[in-house]
């Protein structure tokens, strides 16, 4: 998932790249700093190219930027960081990767389904260059494509929606309308009705198409959730970057009311603390691990090329279980779990 502007590529110049540069026309809190550096131009110079929203989304961005974080811990070096904007067009993104590129940055992460067709134009441009590209395929001799099975992540979350309503009736947010966001919804609504036919599952969509402000409007997932719960939803899944961080403060206002989180594990992020009650679980999505293990393969000269797939069985999606509020209904996800890794459960990845 996905999600506010830091950096707008039209006002970078791909000389500033070497050195630590400021918003332009930034529309949001994000920290004007774009550049971390440790290590005085050694080690591995990472570059991040970051989906809408940027560090400091509390899920998705957050998630790959913790795999970078502990690479540039491990190795030295340096990050380079731009975000998208949700008014991007491919040519800025297309820029984006190319100014990482030029300045010297290898390995490249495009974090987000979105920089697909930029990653393969810009991958030809530079082939000694090692891109990844989260939650798209690319096929190309010098990209890693590092994707996950939401679905089968998402199939649990419907199982622990369904243990834990009390109206037999939950719902799913999606930020936008897409392919991948679909997976999420598949899982849930198929994990939900697996477990328990007689529960009502709303769906809502805050985005469509190329419209990429449903994974980063807060206020759009408060008004969508709030909708849901004033329906008679008592658990809500939401799976729209920081437009879920307003979705669960709207559950968090409604008495016996569950969040599920989704990407990183929310009950255990600073910023949704005064939340964290009523967040249920989350849904998460080790991005940060697929991150990490393509910075380190490119640091080790063996670069991760393909498409590499981190699964319930490999652990590249679980249950987070901070606060305890599963513990009661963990031997039933244990046994979806298993029936998932064994084969006995096919879950959709299509609604």
């Amino acid at each position: 998932m996905r999600r506010v502007a830091k950096l707008s590529a039209a006002c970078i110049a791909t000389a500033a790249l070497a050195v630590t540069a400021t918003a332009c026309g930034s529309t949001s809190s994000d920290n004007n700093a774009s550049s971390s550096s440790s290590g005085g131009g050694k080690g591995i110079k990472i570059g991040l190219a970051y989906d809408v929203g940027g560090r400091g989304d509390r899920s998705f961005n957050d998630s790959a930027a913790r795999g970078a974080d502990k690479a540039e811990k491990e190795f030295g070096g340096s990050i380079k960081e731009l975000t998208a904007k949700t008014s991007d067009t491919e040519a800025d993104r297309e820029q984006r990767l190319s100014d990482l590129a030029q300045a010297g940055y290898n390995p490249i992460v495009a974090v987000g389904f979105s920089y697909a067709p930029a990653v393969t134009k810009i991958s030809a441009k530079f082939p000694k260059t090692n891109f990844g590209i989260v939650d798209s395929v690319v096929a190309a001799k010098n990209v890693n494509s590092i994707t996950f099975t939401e679905e089968q992540g998402s199939y649990l979350a419907g199982v622990a929606a369904a243990l834990k309503t009390k109206k037999d009736h939950v719902g799913f947010i999606g930020g936008v309308d897409n392919p991948l966001i679909k997976k999420f919804e598949a899982g849930y609504v198929q994990g939900v009705h697996d477990t328990n036919p007689k529960v009502k599952v709303d769906v809502q969509y805050l985005s469509h198409g190329q419209d990429f402000s449903g994974f980063s409007s807060p206020d759009k997932g408060q008004q969508a959730a709030q909708g849901m719960l004033d329906n008679g939803a008592d658990v809500i899944y939401t799976a729209a970057g920081s437009s879920g961080n307003g979705a669960i403060e709207a559950v968090h206002g409604a008495k016996g009311a569950w969040a599920i989180g989704v990407d990183s594990d929310q009950y255990n992020i600073p910023g949704l603390a005064q939340y964290k009650s009523a967040i249920l679980t989350s849904m998460v999505k080790n991005v940060d691990v697929g991150v990490y293990d393509f910075i380190k393969s490119v640091h080790d000269g063996k670069p991760l090329t393909g498409n590499n797939v981190y699964s319930l069985a490999k652990g590249g999606v679980s249950l987070a279980t901070s606060g305890g509020f599963i513990n009661d209904i963990q031997p039933k996800l244990d046994a979806a779990k298993k029936k998932i890794v064994d084969g006995q459960i096919k879950v959709k990845t299509t609604p």
